[in-house]
């Protein structure tokens, strides 16, 4: 009878000892990767893509979003502090909006037009954003921002009727957006940019470039585009330690 009953009671003991052997064993990987989560280092600088959807309002298109096509990026961003940082971006974007008569009067055909837009941009973090340490808890991975710079792009223009040629013009670049670090020297950021331009030919459209004749001083008469896109970012330079046993 012992021997019945102890064979079954030692097998017993034998299972659960590997189930709290493999448990013990997630239970360190797990304790591991919150270790490292909180040691992520600070980095000054990061390099990021972007892609997404862009639109024009102008003489031909009153409403955002109307006629939306592909816009895409490249960006740097340096960071200054948890709150504040630098970036500088090159962008491309196509707009497209109806064809329009001398007279006013709207045609079904429409025409497009490439910007390639080139700007420097302020940025306000909302929360203290960056890598998670043990010391200061107000840190946290994500956070809303706002932004706000100077910028010029490059685009056709048709002066006159038959003459198509390079051109460029100054705009003021500003939006929002929301920046998630999800690991270790990566993150996203989702940005929504308006770029309000100091001129009112950006459609490449004779009709179309002043057509009220307000250009040289009514700034309200201006050409607006905007860029609602969704980018990877990639996090490098990782910025001095505040003492030699940090590791933060």
């Amino acid at each position: 009878m012992n021997g019945f009953f102890f064979v079954p009671l030692h097998a017993y003991f034998v299972k659960m000892l590997k189930t709290v052997r493999i448990y013990g064993i997630l239970l360190m990987l797990m304790c591991a990767s919150v270790s490292a989560h909180a040691q992520w280092r600070t980095y000054l600088l990061e390099i990021g893509l972007q892609g997404g959807a862009s639109y024009y309002v102008g003489d031909a298109n009153n409403h955002i979003f109307m006629n939306p096509r592909e816009a895409y990026g490249l960006h740097l961003r340096y960071k200054f502090t948890k709150r504040w940082a630098l970036q500088a971006k090159l962008s491309g974007q196509r707009i497209v909006g109806h064809e329009y008569k001398i007279t006013g009067e709207r045609l079904d055909s429409k025409w497009e037009n490439r910007l390639f837009n080139a700007d420097a941009m302020a940025e306000f973090n909302f929360f203290r954003f960056g890598s998670l340490n043990k010391y200061d808890k107000r840190i946290r991975p994500y956070t809303p921002y706002i932004f706000l710079g100077l910028g010029a792009s490059l685009y056709h223009d048709m002066a006159k009727k038959g003459e198509n040629k390079w051109t460029t013009a100054g705009y003021i670049p500003l939006g929002i957006g929301f920046k998630w670090r999800f690991a270790d020297r990566w993150g996203m950021n989702i940005a929504w940019q308006h770029n309000i331009y100091f001129s009112d030919d950006i459609e490449a459209q004779s009709e179309l470039n002043d057509r009220h004749h307000l250009n040289g001083w009514n700034w309200m008469n201006c050409d607006l585009t905007g860029m609602l896109t969704v980018g990877i970012v990639f996090e490098c330079v990782p910025a001095p330690k505040p003492c030699r046993i940090c590791n933060w």
